[in-house]
């Protein structure tokens, strides 16, 4: 069983440490878990590039609709209240051409930013100035203790800009500010409910990128219709939220901070990757509808040809399709790309390109670029006192648990005639954005089982079959019934295993039934209660069913967390995808043995295993009774399902179910009362749905 750790002080001590990838590369010759299925799942989603659209029209009509998707896979659509900021100018530091004011603001409730505002010393109080939001990446910065922000890292972009006649307000991210939160929650930490959440470190990035131009604009030098964003690495990633999201921004340079999703899912770039660099991909898209969004005004893209982060040649592909959008708006000239050369490096050959880029658009200037040195101690770039108590009081190193608002339980229908029509609309829904990476009904033939070993063992016969759930994604099941059995099975139980359940008992008792284990592994408790009574009674059988990652398909623990956000980048969660494995076991099963009409069949997970039988039940009508063995009851304690708690808890959804019956076997009551509560109103008898066992 993964261990899912909360986020402490500690865990916020060992963030401040440099970023390393937790990848564990393949082997020569080896080939990664489940490659060929993220291959095919990547092509489906790039065989549509800017997600289909192909004329101008088009596009035009549809970009409200992606910009507000955009924004709902961000955390933004609802988005957090748009509190005052409260700006404060806590000190200034005095340059020999320029001011470097000390700034503090709000963004949300109990949200800080930390930033630095570089500006011309000498401003004439009757012309405006252009501006740049500059959005820092991962270069920490940090003396005796004392966290300087990575804006102390990125200054030198900041000193020419303000060097040149422009406002620049450099922010610091909210990981490596000066008071810090977190951008690695599945990267480092297994926080896997953030996916439920439907959470990203990207989407605040970007509330305080919009934030940041929200305070730009109220300064007075600033001219209000020339403002551009740039930064590199991740802020080269928010550059493109910020950008896509808000039309104040009339020109953009990400550097380094976008590639296609090929490159990320199939070449692996994920594994380089913080969860900052990624939205919620709700709606499945590559990074070319992303990065069109920005059109039609001036962008310039910025990348070195030996990135090992960004390979140059899903820049390229993604360059190519922005190239489409906007020979659509018919401005191509408002369009560049720079490739320098080396790895993944900040030098005069990227810097150099974008100052001209930004003066050529926002001040109607072709001066030469020139960078002297323009030396800034760090130490004065601080923003908040050593002392201060703002640091405890600020919500950066929560704002995971609050940034998405959790809604309140679902309204139910106030008739039981009108219950099959919300029923159907919430399954709509959560269909959608739920479970929206779940190939379309019909996509997926139905599955051959392929025999593997027919064994007696001790009056029980066991068959075990090989399936394809998806292409690339084999697994097996178990079929375990009397011995000499002639007639299908009037009762059958289809028990869901996790890790925990192979782990344990069950996959001793299928070695022993294969021939590849010891007899005397039968004597467990499962075997006692679980398959021993089949030779009593002819007319039951149980299904063992191993969803991808458990058993014999199961991977590495060292590449578990790289394989689960290769999923999520493909709008899809890993414990999302193990439901399909169970739905797609059943109509497997079914294939092997005739099962009489009217027969019960009964669907049965315990612990992590206990959602994935649950929502396989609510999609599969042909399973008649839901037994939960120690169930979570929240999505912090259970598997992920990509933005379910922004639609309803665990909990709620068992109200699905009904009115097939369920048993809970050691959990308590109380978790269960809203459903139980509904059940009530749609006819069951009180205290009857779901009933609870003890053991």
């Amino acid at each position: 069983m993964k261990v899912r750790p909360t986020f402490t002080t500690a865990v916020l001590a060992l963030l401040l440490t440099t970023a390393t990838t937790n990848a564990a590369d393949p082997k020569p010759g080896e080939t990664p878990p489940l490659a060929e299925y993220f291959r095919v799942e990547s092509a489906k989603i790039e065989a549509k590039p800017l997600l289909g659209i192909d004329s101008a029209d088009a596009w035009k009509a549809k970009r409200p609709e992606l910009k507000r998707q955009l924004a709902e896979m961000l955390g933004l659509d609802p988005g957090p209240e748009r509190v005052p900021l409260d700006a404060q100018v806590t000190g200034t530091v005095e340059a020999p051409d320029f001011v470097i004011e000390k700034i503090l603001f709000r963004s949300a409730p109990g949200l800080v930013v930390t930033a630095n505002l570089y500006r011309p010393k000498v401003v004439d109080k009757d012309k405006k100035l252009p501006a740049v939001l500059y959005v820092c990446g991962h270069g920490r910065e940090e003396i005796d203790g004392l966290i300087l922000g990575n804006k102390a890292h990125y200054k030198h972009h900041a000193a020419w800009y303000a060097a040149n006649g422009y406002v620049c307000l450099v922010l610091d991210t909210l990981e490596l500010g000066e008071v810090p939160g977190l951008h690695h929650g599945t990267f480092r930490y297994g926080m896997w409910w953030w996916l439920s959440r439907g959470y990203s470190p990207a989407g605040v990035e970007a509330w305080n990128g919009m934030r940041g131009i929200d305070y730009l604009v109220s300064r007075p030098e600033v001219d209000a219709t020339k403002i551009g964003v740039t930064g590199r690495s991740g802020g080269g990633a928010t550059s493109w939220w910020v950008a896509a999201m808000d039309d104040r921004v009339a020109a953009a340079i990400p550097v380094a901070g976008i590639t296609d999703l090929h490159n990320h899912v199939v070449d692996g770039m994920v594994e380089e990757h913080c969860d900052c660099m990624y939205p919620v991909n709700t709606y499945r898209w590559d990074f070319d509808t992303l990065a069109a969004l920005v059109a039609p005004r001036p962008l310039l893209v910025e990348n070195t040809d030996a990135d090992p982060m960004f390979p140059e040649d899903g820049v390229r592909r993604i360059y190519a399709q922005l190239q489409r959008v906007y020979g659509w708006y018919g401005a191509a000239d408002k369009l560049g790309l720079v490739v320098g050369k080396g790895k993944h490096v900040d030098t005069e050959e990227l810097r150099h390109p974008s100052f001209a880029f930004m003066n050529k658009w926002l001040k109607g200037t072709d001066a030469k670029v020139e960078e002297p040195p323009r030396p800034i101690d760090q130490k004065d770039l601080r923003v908040i006192a050593e002392d201060s108590a703002l640091g405890p009081r600020a919500a950066n190193a929560l704002i995971q648990e609050t940034f998405i608002k959790v809604p309140t339980p679902p309204n139910m229908p106030p008739t039981r005639n009108a219950w099959p029509a919300q029923r159907a609309q919430w399954l709509e829904e959560i269909r959608a954005k739920v479970f929206g990476g779940w190939p379309a009904e019909g996509e997926l033939s139905t599955p051959e089982p392929q025999p593997v070993i027919d064994r007696t063992t001790k009056g029980i016969r066991m068959r075990s079959y090989d399936y394809e759930s998806q292409p690339g994604v084999t697994l097996r099941f178990w079929w375990i019934e009397p011995a000499g059995r002639a007639a299908g099975p009037r009762n059958m139980a289809i028990r869901v295993l996790d890790e925990a359940a192979w782990e344990g008992e069950w996959s001793r008792i299928i070695a022993a039934l294969e021939g590849t284990g010891p007899v005397s592994d039968l004597n467990t408790g499962a075997w006692v209660t679980g398959v021993l009574p089949l030779r009593l009674s002819r007319d039951r059988a149980l299904v063992l069913l191993a969803p991808r990652g458990v058993g014999p398909s199961a991977w590495p623990e060292t590449k578990d967390s790289n394989i689960r956000r290769r999923f999520y980048l493909l709008g899809q969660t890993l414990d999302g995808m193990r439901v399909l494995d169970v739905r797609r076991g059943i109509a497997a099963m079914r294939r092997v043995v005739e099962v009489p009409q009217g027969a019960n069949l009964a669907l049965i997970g315990e612990g992590q295993a206990a959602p994935l039988a649950m929502w396989a039940a609510v999609f599969e009508p042909s399973v008649s009774d839901l037994v939960l063995e120690s169930p979570p009851t929240s999505v912090r304690e259970g598997p992920a399902f990509l933005n379910l708690e922004r639609l309803m808890t665990q909990a709620q959804a068992l109200t699905l179910v009904h009115p097939r019956e369920v048993v809970i076997r050691r959990s308590t009551p109380d978790a269960w009362r809203w459903a139980a509560r509904q059940a009530e109103t749609l006819g069951a008898p009180v205290g009857s749905w779901p009933s609870f066992a003890p053991r």
